[in-house]
């Protein structure tokens, strides 16, 4: 039997002051309390922008509009696989307030200070190779 293959979508959600959106993992989910790029799992039948839309909604109540595609990288977990693409996205009413409906916490931080945050090892990657681009 082969190893379970998981996709995964991430938003690069910048403001207008240049600093990107991270959220918290939840202290019972897989992974708890790191840092990650808000998004989540593509259910089957759905595109990818149609689940990061999906997702970030119900985790913290917003609307984005997803743009392209960011970035795309694999990592592998001890017993999985994740496939994870992240879009750059903005937020479809920069007013509207960040809920915690599936997230602890959430930050505005700009690329430099995103070392001092813990992060997954599929987004620590993808961080990695945003910083490349940025340098």
């Amino acid at each position: 039997m082969g190893r379970r293959q998981v996709r995964v979508v991430g938003a690069m959600l910048q403001n207008e002051e240049g600093r990107y959106l991270i959220t918290q993992r939840p202290p019972k989910a897989s992974l708890p309390l790191l840092w990650e790029f808000p998004g989540g799992r593509v259910e089957e039948g759905e595109t990818d922008p149609e689940a990061l839309a999906r997702e970030i909604q119900e985790e913290m109540g917003v609307g984005v509009v997803v743009l392209e595609q960011a970035m795309h990288t694999r990592h592998e977990y001890p017993t999985y696989d994740i496939d994870f693409r992240v879009f750059r996205c903005r937020l479809s009413d920069p007013a509207a307030p960040i809920q915690h409906l599936r997230v602890h916490d959430h930050r505005w931080v700009l690329l430099e200070e995103m070392s001092q945050y813990q992060f997954p090892d599929a987004d620590a990657r993808t961080l990695a190779k945003l910083l490349d681009l940025d340098t």
